[in-house]
Protein backbone atom coordinates (compact mmCIF):
# COMPACT_ATOMS: atom_id res chain seq x y z
CA UNK A 1 0.00 0.00 0.00
CA UNK A 2 2.91 2.35 0.74
CA UNK A 3 4.40 1.78 -2.72
CA UNK A 4 1.02 2.48 -4.31
CA UNK A 5 0.95 5.89 -2.63
CA UNK A 6 4.27 6.87 -4.21
CA UNK A 7 2.90 8.55 -7.30
CA UNK A 8 4.95 11.78 -7.35
CA UNK A 9 8.23 12.25 -9.18
CA UNK A 10 11.38 12.52 -7.12
CA UNK A 11 12.52 15.98 -6.15
CA UNK A 12 16.09 17.19 -6.85
CA UNK A 13 16.90 16.89 -3.14
CA UNK A 14 15.80 13.24 -3.03
CA UNK A 15 17.87 12.51 -6.14
CA UNK A 16 20.88 14.19 -4.55
CA UNK A 17 20.51 12.18 -1.33
CA UNK A 18 20.24 8.94 -3.31
CA UNK A 19 23.33 9.91 -5.28
CA UNK A 20 25.25 10.57 -2.07
CA UNK A 21 24.44 6.99 -1.06
CA UNK A 22 25.70 5.67 -4.41
CA UNK A 23 22.22 4.90 -5.74
CA UNK A 24 22.34 5.65 -9.47
CA UNK A 25 20.90 3.93 -12.54
CA UNK A 26 23.82 1.88 -13.84
CA UNK A 27 24.13 -1.48 -15.58
CA UNK A 28 27.31 -3.45 -14.97
CA UNK A 29 26.49 -5.66 -17.93
CA UNK A 30 26.61 -2.65 -20.23
CA UNK A 31 30.07 -1.71 -18.98
CA UNK A 32 31.31 -5.27 -19.51
CA UNK A 33 29.74 -5.57 -22.97
CA UNK A 34 31.25 -2.26 -24.17
CA UNK A 35 34.69 -3.38 -22.97
CA UNK A 36 34.27 -6.82 -24.57
CA UNK A 37 33.14 -5.68 -28.01
CA UNK A 38 35.80 -2.96 -28.16
CA UNK A 39 38.49 -5.51 -27.21
CA UNK A 40 37.23 -7.92 -29.90
CA UNK A 41 37.29 -5.22 -32.59
CA UNK A 42 40.74 -3.91 -31.60
CA UNK A 43 42.27 -7.40 -31.40
CA UNK A 44 40.77 -8.34 -34.78
CA UNK A 45 42.16 -5.12 -36.25
CA UNK A 46 45.66 -6.06 -35.07
CA UNK A 47 45.51 -9.75 -36.04
CA UNK A 48 47.93 -9.42 -39.03
CA UNK A 49 50.58 -7.69 -36.90
CA UNK A 50 49.97 -10.21 -34.11
CA UNK A 51 50.57 -13.12 -36.52
CA UNK A 52 53.89 -11.72 -37.67
CA UNK A 53 54.93 -10.88 -34.13
CA UNK A 54 54.07 -14.36 -32.85
CA UNK A 55 55.86 -15.99 -35.78
CA UNK A 56 59.02 -13.97 -35.15
CA UNK A 57 58.84 -14.58 -31.42
CA UNK A 58 58.54 -18.36 -31.85
CA UNK A 59 61.37 -18.51 -34.41
CA UNK A 60 63.73 -16.52 -32.18
CA UNK A 61 62.83 -18.69 -29.19
CA UNK A 62 63.50 -21.91 -31.12
CA UNK A 63 66.79 -20.58 -32.52
CA UNK A 64 67.92 -19.56 -29.04
CA UNK A 65 67.00 -22.94 -27.63
CA UNK A 66 68.91 -24.72 -30.44
CA UNK A 67 71.96 -22.56 -29.78
CA UNK A 68 71.80 -23.30 -26.05
CA UNK A 69 71.00 -19.68 -25.07
CA UNK A 70 68.72 -18.63 -22.26
CA UNK A 71 65.54 -17.28 -23.95
CA UNK A 72 64.53 -15.14 -20.94
CA UNK A 73 67.23 -12.58 -21.78
CA UNK A 74 65.60 -11.48 -25.04
CA UNK A 75 61.93 -12.42 -24.60
CA UNK A 76 60.76 -8.95 -23.59
CA UNK A 77 62.89 -7.24 -26.21
CA UNK A 78 61.81 -9.43 -29.13
CA UNK A 79 58.13 -9.60 -28.11
CA UNK A 80 57.79 -5.91 -27.24
CA UNK A 81 55.60 -5.24 -30.28
CA UNK A 82 53.28 -8.14 -29.40
CA UNK A 83 52.84 -7.08 -25.79
CA UNK A 84 52.48 -3.44 -26.83
CA UNK A 85 49.57 -4.30 -29.13
CA UNK A 86 47.85 -6.33 -26.43
CA UNK A 87 48.35 -3.49 -23.93
CA UNK A 88 46.92 -0.93 -26.35
CA UNK A 89 43.83 -3.07 -27.03
CA UNK A 90 43.31 -3.74 -23.32
CA UNK A 91 43.84 -0.09 -22.42
CA UNK A 92 41.42 1.26 -25.03
CA UNK A 93 38.76 -1.30 -24.13
CA UNK A 94 39.16 -0.42 -20.45
CA UNK A 95 38.89 3.29 -21.29
CA UNK A 96 35.72 2.78 -23.34
CA UNK A 97 34.22 0.65 -20.57
CA UNK A 98 34.98 3.41 -18.06
CA UNK A 99 33.42 6.05 -20.31
CA UNK A 100 30.27 3.96 -20.67
CA UNK A 101 30.04 3.66 -16.88
CA UNK A 102 30.46 7.42 -16.41
CA UNK A 103 27.91 8.12 -19.16
CA UNK A 104 25.28 6.07 -17.32
CA UNK A 105 25.43 7.76 -13.93
CA UNK A 106 28.30 10.22 -13.96
CA UNK A 107 31.12 10.34 -11.46
CA UNK A 108 29.79 9.27 -8.07
CA UNK A 109 31.75 9.43 -4.83
CA UNK A 110 29.66 7.99 -2.02
CA UNK A 111 31.53 7.57 1.28
CA UNK A 112 28.29 6.36 2.88
CA UNK A 113 28.30 3.31 0.62
CA UNK A 114 31.84 2.46 1.78
CA UNK A 115 31.01 2.61 5.46
CA UNK A 116 31.27 -0.78 7.21
CA UNK A 117 27.94 -2.45 7.89
CA UNK A 118 27.52 -5.56 10.08
CA UNK A 119 24.81 -6.91 7.80
CA UNK A 120 27.29 -7.22 4.95
CA UNK A 121 29.42 -9.60 7.01
CA UNK A 122 26.55 -11.64 8.36
CA UNK A 123 26.33 -15.14 6.79
CA UNK A 124 22.58 -15.18 7.37
CA UNK A 125 22.07 -12.03 5.33
CA UNK A 126 24.25 -13.42 2.52
CA UNK A 127 22.21 -16.65 2.44
CA UNK A 128 19.00 -14.62 2.37
CA UNK A 129 20.36 -12.62 -0.56
CA UNK A 130 21.23 -15.81 -2.45
CA UNK A 131 17.69 -17.13 -2.14
CA UNK A 132 15.87 -13.80 -2.40
CA UNK A 133 13.51 -12.71 -5.14
CA UNK A 134 16.10 -10.29 -6.52
CA UNK A 135 18.67 -13.10 -6.83
CA UNK A 136 16.17 -15.25 -8.71
CA UNK A 137 15.36 -12.34 -11.02
CA UNK A 138 19.06 -11.76 -11.72
CA UNK A 139 19.49 -15.45 -12.50
CA UNK A 140 16.55 -15.46 -14.89
CA UNK A 141 17.81 -12.25 -16.45
CA UNK A 142 21.22 -13.80 -17.11
CA UNK A 143 19.68 -16.92 -18.67
CA UNK A 144 18.13 -14.92 -21.52
CA UNK A 145 21.40 -13.67 -23.11
CA UNK A 146 23.07 -17.01 -22.34
CA UNK A 147 20.36 -18.88 -24.23
CA UNK A 148 20.62 -16.41 -27.13
CA UNK A 149 24.40 -16.85 -27.33
CA UNK A 150 24.12 -20.67 -27.21
CA UNK A 151 21.56 -20.64 -30.03
CA UNK A 152 23.77 -18.30 -32.08
CA UNK A 153 26.77 -20.59 -31.57
CA UNK A 154 24.87 -23.68 -32.67
CA UNK A 155 23.47 -21.85 -35.70
CA UNK A 156 26.98 -20.90 -36.86
CA UNK A 157 28.23 -24.47 -36.30
CA UNK A 158 25.24 -25.92 -38.19
CA UNK A 159 25.83 -23.50 -41.06
CA UNK A 160 29.51 -24.50 -41.48
CA UNK A 161 29.10 -28.18 -40.58
CA UNK A 162 29.19 -29.20 -44.22
CA UNK A 163 32.61 -27.55 -44.75
CA UNK A 164 34.37 -29.54 -42.04
CA UNK A 165 35.05 -32.73 -44.15
CA UNK A 166 36.73 -30.65 -46.83
CA UNK A 167 39.07 -29.09 -44.26
CA UNK A 168 40.71 -32.49 -43.60
CA UNK A 169 42.73 -32.12 -46.80
CA UNK A 170 43.29 -28.35 -46.54
CA UNK A 171 46.58 -26.69 -45.72
CA UNK A 172 47.51 -25.34 -42.34
CA UNK A 173 47.06 -21.77 -43.60
CA UNK A 174 43.52 -22.55 -44.74
CA UNK A 175 42.71 -24.23 -41.42
CA UNK A 176 44.05 -21.26 -39.45
CA UNK A 177 42.17 -18.80 -41.66
CA UNK A 178 38.93 -20.77 -41.33
CA UNK A 179 39.22 -21.11 -37.55
CA UNK A 180 40.25 -17.48 -37.10
CA UNK A 181 37.38 -16.13 -39.20
CA UNK A 182 34.82 -18.27 -37.37
CA UNK A 183 36.20 -17.34 -33.97
CA UNK A 184 36.10 -13.66 -34.86
CA UNK A 185 32.57 -13.96 -36.28
CA UNK A 186 31.38 -15.79 -33.20
CA UNK A 187 33.11 -13.29 -30.89
CA UNK A 188 31.66 -10.11 -32.41
CA UNK A 189 28.17 -11.58 -32.82
CA UNK A 190 28.10 -12.78 -29.23
CA UNK A 191 29.39 -9.37 -28.15
CA UNK A 192 26.59 -7.69 -30.07
CA UNK A 193 24.03 -9.93 -28.37
CA UNK A 194 25.52 -9.04 -25.00
CA UNK A 195 25.58 -5.34 -25.89
CA UNK A 196 21.93 -5.31 -26.99
CA UNK A 197 20.84 -7.17 -23.87
CA UNK A 198 22.89 -4.92 -21.58
CA UNK A 199 21.36 -1.81 -23.21
CA UNK A 200 17.91 -3.22 -22.44
CA UNK A 201 19.12 -4.00 -18.92
CA UNK A 202 20.25 -0.40 -18.47
CA UNK A 203 16.83 0.89 -19.52
CA UNK A 204 15.24 -1.51 -17.04
CA UNK A 205 17.60 -0.37 -14.27
CA UNK A 206 16.83 3.25 -15.06
CA UNK A 207 13.09 2.57 -14.89
CA UNK A 208 13.45 0.71 -11.61
CA UNK A 209 15.64 3.47 -10.18
CA UNK A 210 13.08 6.12 -11.09
CA UNK A 211 10.32 3.97 -9.60
CA UNK A 212 12.27 3.53 -6.36
CA UNK A 213 12.81 7.29 -6.10
CA UNK A 214 9.12 8.13 -6.40
CA UNK A 215 7.61 9.91 -3.43
CA UNK A 216 4.23 10.10 -1.79
CA UNK A 217 2.49 13.35 -0.96
CA UNK A 218 3.44 12.85 2.68
CA UNK A 219 7.10 12.47 1.63
CA UNK A 220 6.85 15.78 -0.23
CA UNK A 221 5.38 17.49 2.82
CA UNK A 222 8.08 16.04 5.08
CA UNK A 223 10.82 17.14 2.72
CA UNK A 224 9.33 20.62 2.55
CA UNK A 225 9.36 20.77 6.34
CA UNK A 226 13.02 19.71 6.39
CA UNK A 227 14.12 22.21 3.78
CA UNK A 228 11.80 25.17 4.41
CA UNK A 229 10.94 24.49 8.03
CA UNK A 230 7.73 23.46 9.71
CA UNK A 231 4.95 25.90 8.63
CA UNK A 232 3.51 26.01 12.16
CA UNK A 233 6.93 26.81 13.64
CA UNK A 234 7.64 29.44 10.98
CA UNK A 235 4.22 31.02 11.61
CA UNK A 236 4.90 31.15 15.33
CA UNK A 237 8.32 32.72 14.72
CA UNK A 238 6.79 35.36 12.47
CA UNK A 239 4.12 36.07 15.07
CA UNK A 240 6.74 36.50 17.79
CA UNK A 241 8.75 38.77 15.51
CA UNK A 242 5.69 40.92 14.84
CA UNK A 243 4.98 41.15 18.56
CA UNK A 244 8.58 42.19 19.26
CA UNK A 245 8.44 44.86 16.54
CA UNK A 246 5.13 46.11 17.91
CA UNK A 247 6.57 46.40 21.43
CA UNK A 248 9.57 48.34 20.14
CA UNK A 249 7.32 50.60 18.10
CA UNK A 250 5.05 51.33 21.06
CA UNK A 251 8.16 52.10 23.10
CA UNK A 252 9.23 54.58 20.41
CA UNK A 253 5.89 56.38 20.73
CA UNK A 254 7.22 57.86 23.98
CA UNK A 255 9.66 59.98 21.93
CA UNK A 256 6.92 61.38 19.67
CA UNK A 257 6.07 65.09 19.57
CA UNK A 258 2.56 64.54 18.25
CA UNK A 259 0.21 61.72 17.20
CA UNK A 260 -1.98 62.29 14.15
CA UNK A 261 -5.30 60.37 14.26
CA UNK A 262 -8.19 59.62 11.90
CA UNK A 263 -9.66 59.69 14.68
CA UNK A 264 -9.95 55.95 15.46
CA UNK A 265 -8.84 54.10 12.34
CA UNK A 266 -5.30 55.50 11.91
CA UNK A 267 -2.68 56.73 14.33
CA UNK A 268 0.75 58.04 13.28
CA UNK A 269 3.36 59.16 15.82
CA UNK A 270 5.80 61.87 14.65
CA UNK A 271 9.11 62.66 16.32
CA UNK A 272 10.73 66.07 15.84
CA UNK A 273 13.31 68.26 17.53
CA UNK A 274 15.41 71.25 16.56
CA UNK A 275 18.35 69.10 15.39
CA UNK A 276 16.22 67.14 12.89
CA UNK A 277 15.70 68.30 9.31
CA UNK A 278 12.13 66.93 9.11
CA UNK A 279 9.69 65.04 11.34
CA UNK A 280 10.13 61.25 11.34
CA UNK A 281 7.42 58.61 11.67
CA UNK A 282 8.35 56.47 14.71
CA UNK A 283 5.09 54.46 14.88
CA UNK A 284 1.95 53.94 12.89
CA UNK A 285 -1.00 51.59 12.96
CA UNK A 286 -4.66 51.12 12.32
CA UNK A 287 -7.61 49.85 14.30
CA UNK A 288 -6.33 47.94 17.38
CA UNK A 289 -2.71 49.05 16.96
CA UNK A 290 -3.89 52.64 16.49
CA UNK A 291 -5.78 52.38 19.76
CA UNK A 292 -2.62 51.15 21.52
CA UNK A 293 -0.62 54.05 20.08
CA UNK A 294 -3.23 56.55 21.31
CA UNK A 295 -3.22 54.91 24.74
CA UNK A 296 0.57 55.22 25.03
CA UNK A 297 0.37 58.84 23.87
CA UNK A 298 -2.31 59.72 26.44
CA UNK A 299 -0.33 57.96 29.19
CA UNK A 300 2.82 60.00 28.42
CA UNK A 301 1.05 63.30 27.73
CA UNK A 302 1.74 63.38 23.99
CA UNK A 303 -0.72 65.62 22.08
CA UNK A 304 -3.30 63.91 19.85
CA UNK A 305 -4.32 65.83 16.73
CA UNK A 306 -7.29 64.70 14.70
CA UNK A 307 -6.61 65.27 10.99
CA UNK A 308 -8.06 62.48 8.80
CA UNK A 309 -6.55 63.60 5.44
CA UNK A 310 -3.07 63.98 6.95
CA UNK A 311 -3.34 60.72 8.88
CA UNK A 312 -4.40 58.85 5.75
CA UNK A 313 -1.57 60.41 3.68
CA UNK A 314 1.09 59.65 6.30
CA UNK A 315 -0.09 56.08 6.77
CA UNK A 316 -0.04 55.33 3.05
CA UNK A 317 3.11 57.22 2.01
CA UNK A 318 5.60 56.98 4.90
CA UNK A 319 7.14 53.90 6.50
CA UNK A 320 8.34 53.67 10.08
CA UNK A 321 11.74 55.33 10.45
CA UNK A 322 11.31 57.56 7.38
CA UNK A 323 10.94 61.33 7.27
CA UNK A 324 7.71 62.83 6.02
CA UNK A 325 7.64 63.95 2.34
CA UNK A 326 8.30 67.63 1.58
CA UNK A 327 4.72 68.21 0.38
CA UNK A 328 3.49 67.64 3.94
CA UNK A 329 5.99 69.97 5.61
CA UNK A 330 3.62 72.92 5.79
CA UNK A 331 0.70 71.00 7.26
CA UNK A 332 2.84 69.27 9.87
CA UNK A 333 4.70 72.49 10.67
CA UNK A 334 1.41 74.27 11.37
CA UNK A 335 0.35 71.46 13.71
CA UNK A 336 3.68 71.48 15.57
CA UNK A 337 3.62 75.28 15.83
CA UNK A 338 0.10 75.21 17.25
CA UNK A 339 1.16 72.58 19.80
CA UNK A 340 4.21 74.57 20.85
CA UNK A 341 2.12 77.77 21.22
CA UNK A 342 -0.40 75.89 23.32
CA UNK A 343 2.35 74.42 25.48
CA UNK A 344 3.94 77.88 25.87
CA UNK A 345 0.63 79.44 26.98
CA UNK A 346 0.09 76.59 29.41
CA UNK A 347 3.56 77.15 30.88
CA UNK A 348 2.92 80.90 31.27
CA UNK A 349 -0.38 80.21 32.97
CA UNK A 350 1.29 77.88 35.43
CA UNK A 351 4.00 80.43 36.22
CA UNK A 352 1.37 83.20 36.63
CA UNK A 353 -0.61 81.05 39.02
CA UNK A 354 2.45 80.66 41.19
Amino acid sequence: MADQNKTEKATPRRRQKAREKGQVARSRDLIASVGTISAVILLAWQVPSFANAWRGFLLQTLDAAAAGQEPASFVWHSAAGLFRGVAVAAGISWLLAGISGIAQGGLVFAPAALAPAPTRLSPVSRVEQLFSLSAVSRLLKSLVPTAAMVLLTFSIMARDWGQLPALQHASRTALIAFAGSRIFELAWKLSLVLLAWSAADYLFERWRHENDLKMSRQDLRDEFKETEGNPAVKMRIRRLQRQARRRRMLKDVERAAVVITNPTEFAIALEFNIEMQAPVVVAKGRNLLAAQIREVALWHGIPLVENPPLAHALYRAVEIGQAIPPKLYVVVAEILAAIWRAQARASQAVRGAR
